[in-house]
């Protein structure tokens, strides 16, 4: 967890990059912006209010950390803070030479050390990257002669951060610990900023561990089940249900304990058994048999394993607890249906 309150901006330059691919160029500050009191205190504000997730990264690369980009410049910086300028030019390049996709806007580039950043209750200092890429309308209204003038001016809107990312210098032989934003880029150019530039993998931690093992069930109960079993959507909503449930209920998880308590039947959990290992495959990573559960991400988690069953275009049937509280029938003219038990309405 990262606590925010005693953050503090030490260092700023701000640098220009465009669209290689559009011939757009990149331009490089020679100097570190000075900053007042109360504009330092803003431009924090707006820097790390967007991190709000738990769920953290690594720098990593194919063959070699040393030869991730973003590692060395910003490892440069933490054993040396003079180089700062130089290395946030070299980070820059590196960005430029990232930016290839038509849909990648051209944008300022801001690079920010910090101090005293609280991370899992290490104190550490961290460098931040971070882009703009879009502009919003401003009115601004003005006091002239006998009456008011008004212009519209553009500008960046200090509760929007498009891009970002903080590096805590913390686990340097790992990758360093990073917290990663791209609150603008959905399409195929997404993965530039995160993959191309930073290239981060997640962290292995309690966060990406619960988030691995709930995707994992999730993808199972929804897509690798109905191939094998002849199952309804209600039972793979009870068995969504039950798999949050495990994890909000104790605070370390264990493989075996939990495909029994949620998957239950033995044919089931060999299926289950199977999958898991199918899924490291394709996802290419490690799913532990035992770790501890972050509450964090099972709060985050629980949001996507939606209870609902959705019929036709008619209804939608929000299942939260017993199962046998719900049957599925047909009637004489194969007309489908549920029966609901309830006690009283709400």
């Amino acid at each position: 967890m990262l606590y925010k309150e005693y953050i503090k901006l030490s260092s700023l330059i701000i640098h220009q990059v465009g669209n290689k691919l559009n011939q757009d160029n990149f331009s490089l500050s020679k100097k570190n912006v000075e900053l007042d009191s109360d504009l330092n205190q803003l431009l924090t504000i707006f820097f790390i209010s967007a991190f709000k997730s738990d769920e953290y990264y690594i720098l990593s690369h194919e063959i070699d950390l040393s030869m991730n980009e973003v590692y060395v410049c910003v490892g440069n910086i933490f054993q040396n803070p003079d180089s700062f300028l130089l290395e946030s030019q070299n980070i820059t390049k590196h960005l430029y030479e990232q930016s290839t996709h038509p849909k990648i806007k051209g944008g300022e580039f801001y690079v920010v050390y910090f101090k005293d950043c609280i991370v899992d209750g290490d104190t550490v200092d961290a460098v931040g990257l971070f882009k703009s890429e879009n502009k919003d309308t401003f009115l601004k209204v003005y006091l002239k002669g006998d009456g008011y003038e008004i212009e519209s001016q553009k500008g960046i809107n200090i509760n929007k951060l498009d891009k970002g990312c903080l590096i805590f210098n913390r686990e340097k032989e790992n990758g360093y610990v990073v917290s990663v934003i791209d609150n603008t880029n959905k399409g195929a150019e997404a993965k530039y900023w995160t993959d191309d530039f930073l290239h981060v993998k997640p962290r292995n931690d309690e966060y990406s561990n619960t988030k691995n093992v709930l995707s994992m069930a999730k993808n199972f109960v929804l897509n690798e089940l109905p191939q094998h079993f002849e199952v309804s959507k209600a039972d793979q909503v009870d068995l969504l249900n039950k798999s949050v449930e495990y994890f909000k209920k104790n605070e370390n998880f264990d493989m075996g304990t939990f495909a029994q308590e949620v998957m239950g039947q033995k044919k089931i959990i060999e299926s289950f058994n199977t999958y898991k290992s199918e899924y490291e495959f394709a996802c290419e990573l490690a799913v532990l048999d035992r770790f501890a559960i972050s509450e964090a991400a099972v709060k985050k988690q629980a949001k996507s394993l939606k209870s609902v069953i959705k019929l036709d275009k008619n209804f939608h049937i929000y299942v939260h607890g017993d199962r046998d509280l719900i049957e599925q029938g047909e009637d004489e003219e194969g007309r489908k249906f549920y029966k609901i038990y309830y006690n009283k309405e709400s």
